[in-house]
This record gives C-alpha cells, structure tokens and sequence, in this order.
C-alpha cells in the first residue's frame, strides 16, 4: 500500500481527493490537512509515503512545505496538484525537491498513476508545464524576490528594511534591480508580473 497525506485547504477537493483516492486499491489516504503548519505536524506524526499538497495554504505554502521536508531530509515524495499552471511555480517545486507536478484539470486516473510512478522513484510533471519552464526562465534572485514579495504586500522600503535587517538603500537597490530585470515601470507592476509568472 502506498500511503499518502492529503494537504488541501479547501475543504470540498480535500474530501474528493481522498474519496477518489480511496477507490484504488494500492493507495491509503492515511490523514488530511487543512493547513501548510497542520500539514507539517502530520508529516512528522504520520509518515506518510507521498504527501499530496496545493501550493496556496494557509500557514505555510506548498512550496515551503516541500523546501522544509527537503531540508530536514525526510524520507516522502511530495506531489503538488494545484490550480497554478505557470512555470514559475513549477520551477520553484523541482528546486525544492518535489516529484510530481499536476493541474487539478487532470483526469483522476492521472493522478493515481502519477502517485504510483512517483512512488516507485520516477517523477509526474504535467508535460506543456514541464516545457514553458525551460523556456521561461526566473530573472529574480532570492533576496529580490524576497524584498518584492514584501513590498506587493504593501510595505515600504524601511519596513521591508526593518523586517529584513537590511538598509533602506539595499532594499531600495533591490526593487530597482527587480523591476529593472522585469522591464516595468515600477514595484507594483514587477510585483504583478513576477506573480502572474510564478516566480513569487
């Protein structure tokens, strides 16, 4: 059997992912989460062999729940089934070791091939995705990306100083390289189109 950790904040997919997985045979749904910091704590309690996370949750992102089981070395795939069909976000997933990649538009049956393929040490990547990421390439660097993410929060340079221990000039030099890179007008419009692109 493979068991697997469901990781979905809406609770009506959450509930069709499980009861569609529950029809195979081989697949055990053993827990769900609501939450990336449920999600997490259950990661650690239940073992799982696959843990199937979104990527937009409360708490604590898909992505960042991937980056933490990378980082702590745990022994379980991640697949990530999300609505976010931009290159961005799967080269963000591959970077933090994740193994499968699906749209949430994919036939049911795909996903449980996917879990198996995934399972037996192969990786599940949505085929145009897997594409538009090599050709689409992410121009931002972390701390860039960092700082823009704040500031299309809403925060100005010295708060984003202050809550990054940096000076407000490097914040400042930051966004200028971000929205430089980007080839906008300003902050706003390089925070738009880095999220728009995947790449926040």
């Amino acid at each position: 059997m493979i068991r697997i950790l469901l990781a979905e904040d809406q609770a009506l997919v959450r509930g069709a992912l499980s009861a569609l997985l529950s029809l195979e045979s081989d697949l055990e749904v053993v827990g769900t989460a609501a939450d990336g910091e449920i999600a997490w704590r259950e990661v650690q309690r239940l073992k799982p062999d696959v843990l199937v996370t979104d990527i937009e949750m409360p708490g604590m992102s898909g992505l960042e729940l991937a980056q933490r089981i990378q980082r702590h070395e745990l022994p379980m795939k991640v697949v990530i089934v999300t609505t976010f069909g931009r290159a961005g976000f799967l080269r963000r997933a591959l970077d933090a070791g994740v193994s499968g990649y699906l749209l949430k538009d994919a036939p049911a049956e795909d996903l449980a091939e996917a879990l198996r393929k995934v399972h037996r040490g192969g990786r599940a990547i949505d085929p145009q995705l897997a594409i538009d990421a090599w050709t689409d390439a992410d121009p931002l660097n972390d701390r860039e990306r960092q700082v823009l993410r704040l500031a299309g929060d809403g925060m100005s340079a010295s708060e984003i100083a202050a809550q990054l221990n940096l000076s407000s000039g490097t914040v400042r030099n930051y966004l200028s390289e971000a929205i430089g890179k980007l080839g906008v007008g300003n902050r706003i419009e390089a925070y738009r189109l880095a999220r728009q692109k995947g790449w926040l």
